[in-house]
């Protein structure tokens, strides 16, 4: 053997001892070691270096077997058709080759759903027992535990079961249940479920059936086994789709989430449009698997070792990663809330690469049960936060160490203290001074949602409460924001800070940032400078729920601003409103109120509307008439309330919310019965469900425009 040879040969025994180890913590242990993405690079390293050294192919490689081994706590059970698994392909390059190779179509394609897979036995038509998948020969017996399962039926429905068959399918938790089971765990002050697919597993393979009745596990089938001629009515059924209607018959539970196709093109398209709308789904999915519609064909091309040649999974980009947390920090809010958030090894998830993960508060630190130092699941799906689920504790070294809540602010060293009795968040209470603090209210006050002032981005935010230069901040509070002068922008020097945590950015040499942001290089003013001044200028005629909104109190945010903009029509005449008075307002409660009565009890909050109202804003709306005749002047949608959901193309969110209420209608955010109608656009989710479910009219942005201006 040459060195080469040699080489080869360590590597594949290097690669076969760490996938056999995953794959144990994965099948037996209901654990991941590492993220799907490295281990499919683990697979595909080892299939290269057998294509390339055959003689290194040995038959408990792991390309020639399926699964983990049955676990002895329960009962061996043998299948009678080999349960397989899937090879994988990560791109469309890798689906067109292999379905040009394959077969002319039709092809059907389906949801790769991310749970565990399950083998069903039936005899003329009575489920006698129900197995995991093990290493695809023998599996685990969990017949009483799936009993526990709603949907999985004891007795099949119709008539012309065959003696024997075996239902494949996957067994896992819906979005929803999944998320309530959680909260129902952090209730009682236990460690919430990491992953969705490890904890379904877990949760089947209980040795007490009641633990597993108690959890909300759904399963959905997809093929069968040991039934070589499948008939439905006398007839042959000669196709993968019309087994799946067959099964339907039956009683078992089916997706509705498949098509056949008969090109490239169109496999292609049902792929990119699932990959887009995932997150709108009951359950979790990691791909799509495409198969030969043809049972027929399906014989004829047979089987490798381990998998059908007549399928596919075409595997998405990862948004489920492991990496290290190398720290847990504190980031100051705009309301002086402490949130805790995780610094990561930079890991790239879901097309992005991520640093940083929230962490919420103390409270989800300790229930999450993460140590600084662990290895831990990192999840982002799509544009939402990253999101720590969990440790992966089989990794511990030893070294791993509890965070501490600090008890001051890293900002400006006031005390860190709830605001309230039972408040499970901190808060610095230096409201007024906290660099912090102020930064936060004035990049928030100046975004699209508040008084939309296009040129305060939080850079600008930055510079002008924290600038290096000069020594005095144009900006002590948000007092001062109107009497801004070219004089005051000029000249400012500033970091650029991180938005999501407050950190410095770094240049190219791995220094801060640092910014002459309002000034050119010549000292002249850059179009920021000159283009704030003008924002700030026609922000001074902005409605005044915009303007109550950006006093940052408290609970207040734009729903609620409307309605006490429209019933009071003056903040002058809302902060005069006893707390009974505002608490009869729509949308308003006590909480709310009290907040706002609380909050104008402080000098330098009433400091800030006189300033404000010195530099010419507008505290009232023109024509208003007093307390309670904004509800009476009527519209289109008068005393309607409506929903907006999905993405909308003619309509930004703000602009339709601001259409319905200034047309007498109430802008909700959740379906209910007392819904007037819901507007929907494309990836309209769980709200148009709810619609549809309670029997409310459903219209698109067309019909929406044309109520409006009819």
């Amino acid at each position: 053997m040459d060195l080469l040879q040699q080489a080869a040969a360590k590597r594949v025994e290097e690669l076969v001892d760490e996938i056999n180890r995953h794959r144990r913590a994965y099948y037996e242990g209901n654990t991941v070691l590492v993220a799907d993405a490295e281990y499919d690079a683990l697979m595909h390293e080892l299939e290269l270096l057998e294509a390339q050294h055959p003689e290194l192919i040995t038959g408990d490689s792991p390309t020639q077997t399926v699964g983990g081994s049955a676990n002895q706590a329960f009962a061996p059970v043998e299948h009678l058709d080999r349960m397989m698994s899937l090879d994988n392909v990560f791109s469309h390059d890798e689906m067109r080759a292999w379905l040009a190779k394959t077969s002319t179509g039709p092809f059907l394609c389906e949801l790769k759903i991310d749970g565990l897979a399950i083998n069903l036995r039936y005899e003329s038509g009575n489920l006698v027992s129900a197995a995991t998948r093990g290493d695809g020969v023998v599996g685990e017996d969990v017949t009483q535990n799936v009993l526990t399962i709603k949907s999985i039926p004891r007795k099949l429905e119709g008539v012309g079961h065959p003696p024997v068959v075996e239902i494949r399918g996957e067994i896992f938790f819906g979005v929803e249940d999944f998320a309530k089971l959680n909260e129902g765990l952090v209730a009682e002050g236990k460690a919430p479920f990491a992953n969705p697919r490890n904890s379904a597993s877990g949760s089947l393979r209980q040795k007490d059936p009641k633990v597993t009745a108690s959890r909300p596990l759904r399963m959905l089938v997809h093929g069968i086994g040991a039934w070589s001629n499948p008939t439905s009515n006398g007839q042959p059924v000669t196709n993968q789709s019309g087994m799946y209607e067959l099964l339907a018959s039956w009683g078992l539970p089916t997706s509705d989430r498949y098509s056949v196709v008969g090109s490239a093109d169109e496999v292609l398209s049902f792929i990119d449009n699932f990959e887009k709308n995932r997150h709108n789904l009951e359950h979790e999915i990691d791909g799509v698997v495409v198969k030969v519609d043809s049972l027929n064909e399906q014989a004829e091309l047979g089987f490798t070792s381990r998998a059908p040649r007549w399928a596919i999974a075409y595997k998405y980009a990862p948004e489920q990663v492991n990496t290290k947390l190398v720290d847990i920090r504190i980031g100051i809010g705009r309301t002086g809330r402490a949130t805790p958030y995780a610094v990561v090894e930079p890991v790239k998830v879901a097309g992005s690469v991520v640093e940083f993960a929230t962490l919420h508060n103390q409270d989800v630190v300790k229930a999450k049960g993460v140590l600084i130092g662990d290895t831990i699941v990192l999840r982002k799906a799509g544009d939402v936060i990253p999101e720590i689920l969990g440790p992966v504790i089989e990794l511990r070294t030893g070294n791993e160490r509890a965070f501490v809540m600090p008890g001051e602010c890293p900002a400006c060293g006031a005390p860190l203290a709830p605001s309230s009795e039972g408040d499970v968040d901190l808060r610095c209470q230096n409201a007024k001074s906290c660099p912090a603090q102020l930064r936060e209210r004035v990049a928030y006050l100046g975004s699209r949602g508040v008084l939309d002032i296009e040129a305060l981005g939080y850079v600008a935010a930055v510079a002008l409460t924290q600038p290096l230069a000069p020594q005095a901040a144009p900006l002590r509070s948000e007092a001062d924001l109107f009497d801004l002068t070219l004089e005051d922008l000029l000249p400012i020097q500033a970091q650029v800070l991180d938005p999501d945590t407050g950190l410095p950015k770094l240049d190219a040499t791995g220094e801060p940032k640092i910014v002459d942001f309002f000034r050119k290089k010549d000292g002249s003013p850059a179009e920021v400078a000159l283009k704030l001044l003008r924002n700030l200028e026609e922000a001074k005629t902005k409605p005044l729920w915009r303007i109550l909104v950006a006093l940052s109190i408290r609970h207040v945010g734009p729903v609620a601003a409307r309605s006490l903009a429209a019933h009071f029509g003056s903040l002058d005449r809302i902060f005069a409103a006893s707390e009974a008075e505002l608490s009869q307002v729509d949308g308003v409660g006590a909480i709310l109120a009290q907040s706002l009565r609380e909050w104008i009890t402080v000098d330098w909050h009433r400091e800030i509307i006189e300033r404000w109202r010195a530099a010419g804003v507008q505290l009232e709306t023109p024509g208003h008439e007093g307390p309670g005749s904004g509800g009476a002047q009527g519209g289109k949608f008068s005393g309607l309330s409506i929903v907006a959901t999905g993405s909308l193309k003619m309509f930004t969110r703000e602009q339709i919310e601001e259409a319905i209420i200034s047309n007498g209608g109430k802008a909700a955010s959740s379906v209910s019965k007392k819904t007037a109608f819901v507007v929907a656009g494309e990836n309209a989710g769980s709200k148009l469900a709810k619609a549809e479910e309670l029997g409310i009219e459903v219209i698109d942005e067309e019909e929406f425009q044309r109520r409006l201006n009819s």
